[in-house]
Formats: C-alpha cells, sequence, structure tokens
C-alpha cells in the first residue's frame, strides 16, 4: 500500500489540541459498539474447517477486522477502510488501574477516610486560598500540578478531620497493588479501641508468638470496593483541590469498573502455514485470562465459595488487569506470576521501539536508495552520483503539461526497462495506476494527456537528498543534483566528505527522493550543499579541499614547480568540462623567458579563480600558511599566502589556505565575496587540476621514504640515553628522599610527573630531527606539511622513536604485583619498565614494547565506543529541549508556548553561520583590504586623517545606518579613526615623499568599505524562523565525538585533575549538585606575595588536629585517667597556621558527634591539651581510650570543612609573578569570605554551588564560561551565542534547571513532548489526571500530529492576491432580518 503524499490540509481541519482525561464507565459503554462477555476466542464450527471468531468473544468481527479477505460487521469494510470499533468488558468487582494507583493513594492521604465526610483535610481558610490559586484560569500544568502537592503535603499532616472530627490515621503503599491504613498511626486509640486490645491480651497469654500482631491490630487493608465508595463520596467542590477538572473527571473513575477492548486490527491474528491454528496477539490473550477469572468470579459468588477463595480470584483478577496494562510490574510472587510474559499496553507506547519513538517521531519511508559511497573528483561539488540500477526503481510523480508531452511520451515508450523511462501512469480523475512493465506502453503513450501523472524514472539535475548516519547535525543531510552513472556505488566528490564524517572504507549512504514540486523547491533553496558550506556552528567552511587536492596543490604552488608550455597547457586544458567546456581560458605571461619558458605552479592554480581577464571575480586574502615562520611574504618557507585580484603572489597553499575548519582560507573568502556558485566552482575546478597534476608528477610512498638515516638514528639513541640518565638521577633523588616536590604533590606524583615531561620531550625532539633530516620531496613529510594527512608525530613514530604510552594521562600502571609487566623487577620505575617504547615502527617493536603498545590502542577503542553512547544520549537530551526555540518576528528567542529565552539572540541578533573573524559580522581589515584591491581608483587623489574622519562620520549618520546596531556602527567609527591615525603618522614619517605611493585611500574606496560592510552586516542579521534551539544543541552535541574522555591538569598543576571532555558537558548541562572535580579559583588582596598566599592558603585549607600533633600520651594515675595532646608549635608556625591552643581547645568542643564535654577539656600549658576520661558508663577504659583517639584524627583546627585542599598556583604576568589559590572542594560562599581573599573575583566551576551563593546570573555566566573552557581546550571552536542560549533556557525559569528528564518537565507544558522522550506512561497518565490539554504548539507535538511544524519555512503563512477581478456576491438575507416578523417594538439590530 503506497503512502499518500503529504498535502497541507484546510486550515479549518488542523487539530488545535488534545485534551486527556480519565474514562468514566458511561462514556466506555458509549464509545463501545460491543459488550464482551465470553473468554472463547474461536467458535467451535464441525461443519465448515475454516476458524470463525466467537459472538461477543474478543476477536468478533463487530470490533473490526485484521485479516485482508474478512469485512467487518460494524462498517462492512475491509481491512484498509476500517478504522477499527471498540468493546467493553464488566468486571465483576473494582481494581486498581496501575496507572493511576499512586494518585489513588495521594488522594486517599489527602482526604478525611470516614466514607460520609470525604473531604479535603484542609480547614476553611486554606481552602479559600487554594480554590482561589486553582480557579485561575491561566493556571499552566506544572503549577497545578504543584498547588496540588502543596494541597497534600498539608492535608497529610493532619490528624484529626476539621469536619466530621474522626481520627486520621496513615495511608500507605503495602505490597503490590495493595493499600493498608494504620488508623491510630498519630493518636492512641481510644475507649471503642479497648475491647480489641483487651480480646488480644487473652489470647497472648495462651500464645506468646500473637504479641509481634500489637502493632497491626489497627492496621487494615482497603480494598478496591471500600476505595471506590470512598473516592465517589467526595464532594464535587472538593475535587478542584485535588488538582483534577471536576466537569471532566471523577476520582472515583481512576478505579477500573470497566474494561476498554480495543479493535481487532491494532491485535492482529497471525495465521501459520506450518502448524494449525493461530498465534493470537498479547493484549487478545490477557484479555481472554481477564474475562476468564470474572467468569470464576460468577460461579464462585453464585455458589456461595469460601470468602478466601472469592478473595484470591479477586487478587488474580486485580493483577492480570494491571499486567494488560503495564507487564514489568515488580514484586509480583513468583506463584502469582504468569509463565509468560506478555506485552502490555505501556510496552508498546514506551521505549526506543515503542509508538511514540518508533512509529510517531520518527517513520520508515519509501523512494529511499542505500549503498555503499565511493569517491569520484570528476563530480561537481553539488552532484551525487546514482547507480542505473536505483534510477530505475527510484520515480518522481511528473504531472503532463504541454511543455513536457513528448518527453513523457517517449519516457512512457522506454518503460520500466530502459533509462530514462516511467514505471507507472495514473491517468487524471482516476486513483488507478497502469504498471508499465505489463501495459500496452504504445497505446499509454498516444493516449497521454496533460494533467496525468508520469512516474518517471530518477534521471540527471532531479533533487535528490543525501544522508549519512549518525546524523549528528543538519550538515548531515544535504540536497544534491543527481547523476545517473553506471556500477552500483553512490559516488560524490571527496570535497563533501567533511560535512557527512564520511569515508570510504565501507562507510554507506542513503539517498531520498523528495515526491513533490514543493519538496523539491525548498531543498532546492535550503538544503542544497551549495548553500550549506559552512557550519552554523562557528562560521567555518566545512566543504573545501581535502587530502589528495590539498597535497597536489601543495606540490604545485612549491616554489620550486616550473612547467613548461606543453605541461602547463595539459593541465588548464583538463579544466574544460562540464559548464565550462567553453571556458575562455588564458595562459598568463610566463615566469622565467630564457632559456625556455617555463610558468609557474603559482600561475597555474591562479587560472582556476580567474581563468582569463574577462573574468570578473578578483579575490583577496593575506593569510599565514602551516609552516609560517616570520616576514609575511618574504617568509623563507614560502609559507605566507599573498592572493591579490584572483593572482596568487607568494605563499604554499596548504591546509590552512585551502581546507576545511578555518576562515583565512581561499573558499570562505570565494564565498564571502563572490558568492557560492563561484567558490563550488573554483572547488571543482581545483579537484579535477590537482588529481591530474598528481596522476602526471606521481606520489607515493614506500618503505625507503620512512628509512632512518645513520645520523638520524645516532642522534636518537644519543637523546633517548641522556633522557634515560634524566631518569634515573629523578629515580635517586625520590628514593634518597632528595627531590623537591611540585605545588600540592607528594614526591611519588613529582617524580611520574617529571619523567613523564621527559619522556615526551624525546619523542618531539626526535620528531624535529626527522623533519630536517628528510628531503623536501618526501612523501610522508609532503603529507604532513601540507596537512593533508598525518602530523610530525606520525613520521617520527615510524622512523625513529613510538615514545611513551600513556595510560589516562599517565605512564602504564602495575598490571602485577608491583611491576607493570613480569619481564621487570619489582617496585621498576624505569622508562622501559613503565611503557617507553625506544623503538620504532620501521625498526620492530620488542615484546614488551608491542604490549605496552597494544595498552594504549585499547583505551583508544574503548574510549571512542564509550564516547558514542554517551555523546549521542547528551544530544538527544539537548534538542530535545531546545527543539522549539526560534527568532520571532520581535527579535526575541522564544519557545513554542511565547514564552522569552532571550530578549535578542547571542545579544545582537546575528547568525554564527554568516559570522566573519572570529564571530564578528564583518572582518574589517580584510574587507578593507578586498575593496582597496578591486577598486585601485588611481585618477583619485589620496585622503588625508581629517577627510577620513569627515567620511566616516558622514557615512555612519546617513540613513542606510539608522537601524544598525549601534556597537557595530561604534566599531565601524574606531576602524575610522585607525587609518585617519595611521595617515596622519605617515604623513609625519615621510614628509618629502609623496605619501600615495607608500599607502593611499581615496573617498571611492572608503565610502565602497563602509556600503560593503553594511552589506554583509545586513546579511549576518538572522532571520525570523530560524531554529536557534536546534542548531545550538546540534553544534554543543555534534563535536563531542571529538572529545577524549581524559582528565586535564589543571592550569600546569600536575596535581590538580578536573574532569573534561564528555563527562564535563554532562556535568554541565545536568546542572549537577556533586560534580567530580569542583576547582574554586580565589585571588588575592596582596598576589605578589607568596607568604601571604601562604597564610591565605591555611585559612582555607582543611587542617586536622593530627597533622599538628605531636603524640598523644595516655596518662594513668590512681586518682584520675586522662589523655595528653601534645601540639607541636613549630609545624603551626611552619604551616603559617592561626591557632592557638585555646582555639584548638574549642576545636576538640565543638565538633559534632564526637562525645567530649567542656569539663573534660583543660589546657595543661601553651603546648598541652589533657582530656580526662569519663569513669561511669557502659565502655571500658581501653575502649574510650581508643575511641577518643580515633574521634580526635577527624577534629578541624583551621580551615572550611568542604575543602579538601589548596594549591598556591604561580603566572607570570607581562615578567611578574602572581599568586593565586586553586581550591579544591564545594563551599564558594565561604571561601569568598576569607579574609585576603578578593570575593567579588572568585570563580567556581560548579554552576549549582555559584547559583547557591550568588545568584542566577552568575550560575548562567560560569555556564557559559564553563562549556567555552572545556570545547577551547580540545581545541574545539563553537559561537559563544550557543553556549549563550543553552544557558539562558537552563536559568529562564529563575532557578537551575538541567537538561534532564527532571528539569524537562518543568521547563516543557507539552505532554506528547514530555512523553516522547522519557517516562512515557507516567506523562500521559498524569495528564489524564490532571486533565491537561496539549495545544500542539511545539516541534515534537506536530510531528507526531501530522502538522506541519511552527519553525523556519513553517513559520509564517502566505497571502496570495489573486489577479482576477473581484465578484460581488448577493448579500445573505436571513429570517430575522424581516420586520414583518417582529412582534411590534421587538427587532433585531
Amino acid at each position: 500500500m503506497v503512502k499518500e503524499q503529504y498535502r497541507d490540509t484546510d486550515g479549518s481541519r488542523i487539530i488545535s489540541k488534545i485534551s486527556f482525561t480519565v474514562d468514566n464507565p458511561q462514556d466506555i459503554q458509549r464509545k463501545s459498539h460491543l459488550c464482551i462477555n465470553t473468554r472463547n476466542l474461536y467458535a467451535i464450527n464441525n461443519n465448515n474447517a475454516s476458524r470463525t471468531p466467537h459472538p461477543y468473544g474478543v476477536l468478533d468481527h463487530k470490533l473490526g477486522v485484521n485479516q485482508k479477505d474478512a469485512t467487518c460487521m460494524t462498517c462492512n469494510k475491509g481491512l484498509n477502510d476500517c478504522p477499527g470499533h471498540l468493546g467493553f468488558i464488566d468486571l465483576q468487582l473494582p481494581v486498581f488501574h496501575v496507572g493511576f494507583f499512586s494518585s489513588v493513594i495521594t488522594i486517599l492521604q489527602t482526604i478525611c477516610k470516614n466514607p460520609f465526610c470525604a473531604k479535603v483535610l484542609l480547614n476553611e481558610e486554606d481552602r479559600m486560598f487554594f480554590y482561589t490559586k486553582l480557579r485561575n484560569k491561566n493556571l499552566t500544568y506544572t503549577m497545578r500540578k504543584k498547588v496540588f502537592k502543596e494541597v497534600h503535603a498539608k492535608a497529610k499532616k493532619v490528624q484529626i478531620c476539621p469536619f466530621c472530627s474522626d481520627i486520621v490515621g496513615q495511608v500507605k503503599k503495602n505490597g503490590i497493588l495493595k493499600i493498608s491504613y494504620d488508623r491510630y498511626r498519630y493518636k492512641k486509640p481510644g475507649t471503642e479501641a479497648e475491647s480489641k486490645l483487651c480480646a488480644l491480651n487473652d489470647v497472648v497469654k495462651y500464645n506468646k508468638e500473637v504479641e509481634s500482631m500489637r502493632n497491626y491490630l489497627f492496621n487494615e487493608n482497603l480494598n478496591p470496593q471500600e476505595v471506590l465508595r470512598l473516592l465517589l463520596s467526595i464532594p464535587y467542590e472538593d475535587i478542584i483541590l485535588l488538582g483534577m477538572n471536576p466537569e471532566v473527571s471523577n476520582p472515583g473513575w481512576l478505579l477500573m469498573t470497566r474494561m476498554l477492548v480495543p479493535p481487532n486490527c491494532i491485535r492482529p491474528s497471525a495465521v501459520s502455514d506450518i502448524r494449525s491454528g493461530t498465534n493470537e496477539d498479547d493484549l487478545t490473550l490477557k484479555l481472554s485470562e481477564v474475562l476468564f477469572i470474572n467468569d470464576v468470579i460468577v460461579k464462585h459468588k453464585q455458589s456461595g465459595a469460601k470468602p478466601q477463595l472469592l478473595h484470591e480470584d479477586w487478587e488474580y483478577l486485580q493483577l492480570h488487569c494491571a499486567l494488560y496494562i503495564n507487564s514489568d510490574l515488580s514484586g509480583v510472587s513468583r506463584t502469582m506470576m504468569p509463565k509468560k510474559i506478555a506485552r502490555g499496553c505501556v510496552q508498546r507506547l514506551k521505549g526506543k521501539h515503542g509508538r511514540f519513538r518508533g512509529n510517531l517521531s520518527g517513520k520508515r519511508v519509501d523512494f529511499t536508495a542505500r549503498s555503499v559511497i565511493s569517491p569520484d573528483p570528476n563530480l561537481r561539488i553539488e552532484e551525487v552520483g546514482v547507480p542505473v540500477r536505483m534510477a530505475k526503481i527510484l520515480t518522481y510523480p511528473q504531472k503532463v503539461c504541454p511543455a513536457n508531452i513528448e518527453l513523457m511520451r517517449k519516457l512512457v515508450m522506454n518503460g520500466p526497462e530502459i533509462h530514462p523511462g516511467a514505471n507507472f501512469v495514473e491517468l487524471q480523475g482516476s486513483k488507478l495506476k497502469k504498471y508499465l512493465r505489463f501495459g500496452n506502453r504504445p497505446a499509454i503513450a498516444k493516449d497521454l494527456k496533460i494533467g496525468d501523472i508520469v512516474e518517471r524514472h530518477l534521471s540527471d539535475g532531479d533533487i535528490v537528498l543525501f544522508n549519512r548516519q549518525p546524523s549528528l547535525h543538519r550538515l548531515s543531510i544535504m540536497c544534491h543534483r543527481a547523476k545517473v552513472l553506471e556500477h552500483n556505488t553512490l559516488r560524490f566528490n571527496e570535497c563533501v566528505c567533511t560535512p557527512y564524517n564520511a569515508d570510504f572504507d565501507g562507510d554507506e549512504m542513503n539517498l531520498h527522493l523528495p515526491q513533490t514540486e514543493e519538496a523539491r523547491a525548498e531543498a532546492a533553496l535550503l538544503m542544497i550543499n551549495k548553500s550549506n558550506l559552512v557550519t552554523p556552528r562557528n562560521g567555518d567552511i566545512l566543504i573545501a579541499a581535502t587530502q589528495d587536492f590539498i597535497t597536489g596543490a601543495y606540490l604545485l604552488t612549491h616554489k620550486n614547480t616550473f612547467l613548461n608550455q606543453r605541461d602547463s597547457s595539459r593541465l588548464i586544458g583538463w579544466l574544460m568540462s562540464g559548464d565550462d567546456i567553453n571556458i575562455d581560458l588564458t595562459l598568463p605571461r610566463p615566469a622565467i623567458l630564457k632559456p625556455h619558458k617555463l610558468w609557474t605552479g603559482k600561475q597555474i592554480l591562479s587560472i582556476i579563480m580567474r581563468p582569463s581577464k574577462k573574468c570578473l571575480v578578483k579575490a583577496n586574502l593575506r593569510c599565514k600558511g602551516k609552516s609560517y615562520t616570520r616576514d609575511e611574504e618574504f617568509c623563507f618557507k614560502d609559507s605566507y599566502v599573498y592572493i591579490k585580484n584572483s593572482e596568487l603572489l607568494a605563499g604554499t597553499m596548504d591546509k590552512a589556505t585551502l581546507g576545511s575548519g578555518s576562515k583565512s582560507n581561499i573558499f570562505y573568502v570565494l564565498l564571502a565575496d563572490w558568492g557560492s556558485d563561484v567558490c563550488c566552482k573554483v572547488m571543482w575546478r581545483l579537484t579535477r587540476l590537482t588529481s591530474y597534476f598528481l596522476m602526471l608528477r606521481g606520489f607515493s610512498i614506500g618503505i625507503g621514504d620512512v628509512t632512518p638515516s645513520d645520523d638520524l638514528l645516532q642522534s636518537k639513541n644519543e637523546l633517548v640515553i641522556n633522557g634515560n640518565a634524566l631518569c634515573e638521577e629523578n629515580i635517586r633523588l625520590r628514593n634518597s628522599k632528595e627531590l623537591k616536590c611540585q605545588p600540592g604533590c607528594n614526591m611519588d606524583e613529582t617524580l611520574e610527573a617529571n619523567i613523564l615531561k621527559q619522556l615526551s620531550g624525546i619523542r618531539d625532539s626526535v620528531g624535529k630531527a626527522c623533519l630536517l633530516e628528510l628531503h623536501f620531496t618526501n612523501g610522508p613529510l609532503v603529507m604532513a606539511l601540507s596537512g593533508s594527512k598525518g602530523s610530525n608525530i606520525n613520521i617520527s613514530q615510524m622512523i625513529a622513536c613510538v615514545g611513551q604510552q600513556a595510560l589516562s594521562g599517565h605512564r602504564v600502571p602495575d598490571g602485577f604485583e608491583s611491576r607493570s609487566l613480569p619481564h621487570f623487577k619489582r617496585f621498576s620505575k624505569t622508562p622501559e619498565a613503565k611503557g617507553f617504547v625506544e623503538n620504532s615502527f620501521y625498526s620492530g617493536l620488542t615484546p614488551t614494547e608491542f604490549f605496552f603498545h597494544t595498552m594504549g590502542g585499547r583505551e583508544g577503542l574503548v574510549d571512542t565506543a564509550v564516547k558514542t553512547a554517551e555523546t549521542g544520549y547528551m544530544q538527544r537530551r539537548l534538542v530535545k529541549s531546545l527543539e522549539d526555540l526560534c527568532v520571532h518576528y520581535d527579535n526575541t528567542v522564544r519557545n513554542a508556548f511565547g514564552d522569552v529565552i532571550q530578549f535578542e539572540f547571542g545579544g545582537d541578533s546575528l547568525d554564527p553561520t554568516y559570522t566573519e573573524g572570529d564571530g564578528v559580522p564583518v572582518d574589517f581589515k580584510r574587507v578593507y583590504f578586498n575593496v582597496t584591491a578591486n577598486y585601485p581608483c588611481t585618477d583619485e587623489c589620496t585622503l588625508d586623517s581629517e577627510e577620513i574622519l569627515k567620511i566616516t562620520e558622514d557615512v555612519l549618520l546617513s540613513e542606510n545606518f539608522q537601524n544598525v546596531n549601534t556597537i557595530f556602527t561604534e566599531e565601524l567609527r574606531n576602524f575610522g579613526k585607525n587609518l585617519a591615525n595611521n595617515m596622519a603618522e605617515l604623513r609625519k614619517k615621510w614628509l618629502n615623499l609623496e605619501v600615495s605611493k607608500i599607502q593611499r585611500i581615496t573617498s571611492t574606496q572608503l565610502i565602497k568599505f563602509y556600503v560593503t560592510c553594511l552589506t554583509k552586516y545586513m546579511a549576518a542579521v538572522i532571520e525570523p524562523g530560524t531554529p536557534v534551539g536546534a542548531i545550538a544543541a546540534q553544534s554543543i552535541g555534534e563535536p563531542g565525538t571529538q572529545m577524549t574522555l581524559k582528565t586535564f591538569h589543571f592550569a600546569g598543576v600536575a596535581s590538580m585533575n578536573i574532569t573534561q571532555g564528555v563527562p564535563r558537558i554532562k556535568e554541565i548541562i545536568n546542572s549537577s549538585k556533586n560534580i567530580s572535580t569542583p576547582i574554586i579559583t580565589a585571588y588575592l588582596e596582596n598576589d605578589k606575595d607568596k607568604e601571604f598566599a601562604r597564610i591565605v592558603k591555611a585559612r582555607i585549607e582543611q587542617t586536622t588536629l593530627t597533622e599538628v600533633c605531636s603524640f598523644i600520651d595516655v596518662v594513668l594515675d590512681s586518682a584520675e585517667c586522662y589523655l595528653l595532646i601534645h601540639i607541636d608549635m613549630n609545624r603551626i608556625k611552619l604551616l603559617q597556621l592561626e591557632v592557638t591552643i585555646e582555639t584548638i581547645r574549642d576545636s576538640i568542643l565543638s565538633t559534632p558527634r564526637i562525645g567530649i564535654k567542656a569539663n573534660q577539656v583543660n589546657i595543661d600549658n601553651e603546648s598541652c591539651v589533657s582530656i580526662s576520661l569519663p569513669s561511669k558508663g557502659t565502655q571500658s577504659l581501653n575502649n574510650w581510650i581508643n575511641i577518643y583517639s580515633q574521634n580526635l584524627q577527624k577534629v578541624v583546627i583551621k580551615g572550611i570543612s568542604a575543602v579538601s585542599r589548596a594549591v598556591i598556583h604561580e603566572e607570570d604576568d607581562n615578567g611578574e609573578i602572581r599568586y593565586k589559590l586553586l581550591v579544591e572542594g564545594d563551599n564558594l560562599r565561604e571561601v569568598m569570605a576569607t579574609p585576603g581573599v578578593i570575593g567579588k573575583r572568585c570563580t567556581s566551576n560548579n554552576t549549582f554551588q555559584v547559583w547557591n551563593a550568588l545568584g542566577i546570573e552568575a550560575s548562567r555566566a560560569t555556564i557559559i564560561s564553563e562549556i567555552d573552557s572545556v570545547m577551547g581546550n580540545h581545541g574545539i571552536s563553537i559561537d559563544p551565542r550557543h553556549p549563550m542560549l543553552i544557558a539562558d533556557l537552563m536559568t529562564s525559569r529563575g532557578e537551575l534547571l538541567g537538561i534532564t528528564r527532571f528539569g524537562l518537565s518543568k521547563m516543557k507544558e507539552s505532554v506528547l513532548n514530555l512523553a516522547s522522550f522519557e517516562k512515557t506512561s507516567d506523562h500521559l497518565f498524569d495528564a489524564a489526571y490532571y486533565g491537561q490539554t496539549d495545544t500542539i504548539n511545539g516541534v515534537s507535538e506536530s510531528i507526531i500530529m501530522g502538522i506541519p511544524i511552527n519553525l523556519g519555512t513553517g513559520f509564517f503563512k502566505l497571502i496570495y492576491k489573486t489577479k482576477n477581478k473581484t465578484i460581488d456576491f448577493p448579500k445573505q438575507t436571513f429570517v430575522f432580518d424581516d420586520p414583518d416578523l417582529h412582534e411590534k417594538g421587538c427587532y433585531w439590530q
């Protein structure tokens, strides 16, 4: 059954809202078509072999059909057309509804348990207060839940009903779906209970075991019948206090007395070909079991069975009704649990493969293809090569019109087998399709009329969507134009690999063919990869030259590359293809004329930007290359790229100027100044030129490229020997305890840090030696220098030395007892015993080295696997919470309900995609250089400084700049002032020389510069409807795979590791209270004095009595016995502790749970404190000594309790050393209040602590700075506007909300949105209880309901004014308008 095409429905038919309520028994009967009362599924029919459903059974055809050949007995329709009909089962006894069980307990705790009262336990004053709150029509769903929690909390504490004065006890859950009520939990039993107690006392005389039953004497179980009676007795006016809507629901309906039976079509019977009978759906079987128990109860009632037997039946009915709804019940006894666990209704809805996520939020689609991908540099940037086999299957419904009727007839004649052809024809006004494989094609082609639809093959130029999973950001699915090719793989240009994160080692990709003109138009405008060359993460270009193209361009533009006329002509002739087949090519004047005409590679590369003088493209770029040294274009490594008017004058092209992930890039310049078409055309020319050049020149790698010379081996050996000697010296110093410790480290940690630093330096030094040794034509070296693949470390590892293997940032740990492997001595700390690999991959590794190297490799694999799962879930949470945020027409960022999250996106309303430089709208220096190069204006004279300032002011005060951000105009004004100042200085310096020969600027150039800046600024302003939330979520989630799970040394302190990467990002967005490495940075009032820093450190850092105590004496005297504590006063002075013997005594007395009283502690002298031992008590003297000795070790005599340690950190500030404290701990408020600390400058990396101490704005700033620092530490660039939006969302409600299921439920009002995230059933049951209405505003809800999303192109509506003449329709008359029919004196106005 082919899916129908989506068409925007009539405005009056859009679903506006969904209301959730609890079904009452009368409504269930009203909706249903049948009362089910038979447990048999099929009727026994001896005459007929076919199985017919039993009348009034759960498979009755009145409920709809689940077989293709059957007909519904209610609507007389087949399987495709019958929607299915409901039935119901009357339960013989009421049972608890498992979904509302917790709500029932909450209600029972809130009301009086007297069935003749049953009121909410609130006095009149409280009632009026809560009535006022709950009657507010604008009260949101979350607020109503909050108010009901307050009602419940208040009513739960009431012990006597204020209306009937009945004693109110405790109601709680007691086992699986059972409720117990302890009436006298809070009050002593009165006279009415005395008879019960007397009877119990009599029994206890004869049976002592009954004594334990005394506590349960007044503890009764409330059965569903009693609970139903209570809930139905609740007064109408009290229902609103329970959070329910009394107009549509009643607490009594929360119990099941009647069960709804779903239609047959959603619980189909599977007919087996192998064996007789059918496999019935889990729901069908469970309903059958419920009916069976119902019958048993009826029989037992009629036969007068024992109450115990009836009670067991009731429990079974309760259990099976619960399992029908939720089969994941915990706490069911083994005897009652069914053998086969069936899937309940809840299980069908929740989880990844449930209805919400598996069928509603995301669906499987038709008209798709999937195959392995392979590269093809001859394809244009926007093209994708589609195999003929796919093109014959994928079809597009083309409407026949006068312009294409002949082509369509030709396609129909070709049929399904010949490409291009057609598979189906649908005649106008008929829904039947003619399959051309078997039809009379000539006749069909001849009868083809305008308005018919021909499902033609996919052909060249068709719009297709191309996608690679995982789709981490929006560039993972882009629009391409199809190019039908032979063979079986999907092909595309390698430049487009980066956004898809694709490689060609067996990756597969998906292709989608849009089926409507609207979809094609939208894809071609918004999703075409020409429009998505830059990433919205930070505005860097993503689709750019890669690998071979960079290598080819590097070799071509090398200063030693010269080409004769034949080679030059062959190379540029290769550009003549596709649209450029008739291109006008001009070979420039040769760089060398004698003895032979030779062209440089730079000249040939310039042709791809500007093939001839007629071409208007004049690109300008000045930037540093990868190997830049100094002196700009005179860099001796030729690594300063200077392009003027599309002519490469200096510099070697490498990854910095050709590759992705940069803005100082020739393709970025072309895109920004000349548009995406020019950029893509130049990129395509580069791919063809460089791949052909490499083919002509040859480029390979062999064993000779990685063979080290004798000199290199000798220098490597010397470096290794020297490094080993230094390590041995460090080990010797450690063993003799002479090693100087680093701040915050002990000797072992210092030794490890020193050795790791030394051994890491060996590999780097050897790597540098390698680069100097290798010839510039060496393959690996060329790749490393150009940046196309690999790095210096890879070369060094192949040729000279693999280096130190690190696990979690440390040397290889001990895997065996006191050693890493059995091959080494115990306690050995030498480099080779701890993972240093001296050999290279060329020379081969020893067995132990190989083992250590494998350990490092294994860590990388595990790290990648863990990271993928972590980032996937993190991104899902981010997207779910941010998906509905978009920019509105008033420039605010709002969610689906209109709540303002930001008053202006990013503070400046600029789109990160179109920002230049470092997040600014215009890179003034680059634009100025570009304008002056493009418009030389040689006939105009140079402006002086005053004229520059005057023109600047005139332009900036003009009308065009009136609506521009003041910050931007101020930046432009400052740039103009700098230009004027430079000109003034030049005129002073060169008095006798004409200034225009050194630097010139004319009025035309200056005005053109300002106009260009304005144009670029206006283009960078964000458009209303932009889904900034989803983009921000993708921008943080997508780079997560590049981050490692390792910790980093904090600010150069070896011992202070802080969590980084994915775990740290998780902590930030979860707003965790307790983070793994909390660090407070404290700035000092006197930050130049180290002694002052030590004093403040002592005030903050926790110091225990053990650290300053010399020893503790136990003094046993005939008269008394006491502990004598000797304090080392010299150590106190050394540690700069501000403590005295009196403060130590006070600390001992103020320490909680130590058990020492004031009269026990005495000060003997300036360094001794005595503590007398208690003479009374159950403990022996020896026990008291042990208890006090242990407890005294915990006494904190100085510092903040939550701080484990503080480290003094030195930093160089322009040659001046300044000190600050890095505090490990959470108590920000006390650190800020510590004397000597500048409280206003204290920062913490714990956002929750910052919120508690400094408020919500400080917390917001901390979130932004922490996300930026984590990304920065991993070398990932993110526009600051994205973290800002996440921080604003997390703090928008005035409290710090994490992006978790708990935070999300406070941010979102929509039931469908929350249900499609996590805890599906809980949200649905809650929504039904509170009578929630979902207005379907957000993204998830709209997708689930099949309604266009209110974002992007769906954010606005278009009204089309027709050109037809308006017709004056006659005015309609109404009966009420006739005055003759009115009584006298009565008329309608």
